[in-house]
């Protein structure tokens, strides 16, 4: 079962912005090529980072007042924050391994 957290206009302020740890936050839809290749790896992402970040996803069609808070025009867009604020991102698919890299850089 993956660790990953369904992030939603509801609760993105009590799982990402008031999150203790960092958060990896993958926009994406049902319908979008990309979103389909990166979200295998955003799941496995989660289970291996379980404990040290969380890792949420935000459907794009169904959460349109977070989608524009943010200004996602591209999809996948993955944010990662920290402390409660947006620290960095990818937009489009890219490998497991710049994912990571960029999860890890907020660890330290």
């Amino acid at each position: 079962m993956s660790k990953e957290i369904t992030l939603t206009d509801a609760n993105f302020k009590s799982e990402v912005l008031e999150s203790k740890v960092p958060v990896l936050v993958d926009f994406w839809a049902s319908w979008c090529g990309p979103c389909r290749m990166v979200g295998p790896i955003v799941e496995e992402i989660a289970d291996e980072y379980d404990g040290k970040a969380r890792v949420g996803k935000v459907n794009t069609e169904e959460n349109a007042t977070i989608t524009g808070e943010y200004g996602i025009i591209s999809i996948p867009t993955l944010i990662f924050f920290k402390d409660g604020k947006p620290v960095d991102q990818i937009i489009g698919a890219v490998p497991k391994e710049a994912i990571k890299k960029k999860l890890d850089a907020l660890l330290k």
